[in-house]
């Protein structure tokens, strides 16, 4: 994983094997695995809670890398709800909200993920991934 700092065009969105993890499926990890769009390959990433991934922030601020209206029209993320404003004003599920840079081994293709962590309610702990974009560089 790696932040992504350039402006980059969003392209295709690869298959996901599994976009939802609660509890104990995500245990010290989450194993999210997706096909790369350009060459077929099964690739995976392992999403650490609290350690893996970067703040979409970084994304959307001054339009370094994404404008918010890009994460929105792509669906990598929605309007946060009024009484969560304090995550940012894009999150998925309304929860906090971080994206990782990634790579396919075998093609070279880019890819950006984009996912969010937190308690849902008491006792329930949800990991959902919106999706991993293949993506280039402007």
């Amino acid at each position: 994983m790696y932040p992504i700092t350039e402006k980059i065009i969003i392209g295709k969105k690869a298959m996901l094997e599994k976009d939802s993890f609660i509890n104990e499926e995500i245990g010290l990890s989450a194993e999210v695995k997706f096909t790369c769009s350009e060459c077929g390959h099964k690739n995976s990433v392992s999403i650490r809670p609290y350690e893996s991934g970067f703040p979409v922030f970084q994304l959307y601020h001054e339009n370094k890398v994404l404008s918010k209206h890009e994460l929105l029209n792509n669906g990598m993320a929605e309007e946060t709800s009024s009484h969560m404003l304090h995550l940012g004003e894009i999150t998925v599920n309304n929860r906090p909200t971080l994206y990782f840079g990634t790579g396919c081994p075998f093609c070279d293709s880019k890819y950006i993920g984009v996912f969010s962590y937190g308690e849902k309610q008491p006792g329930l702990e949800v990991l959902s991934v919106s999706g991993i974009w293949n993506y280039t560089t402007v």
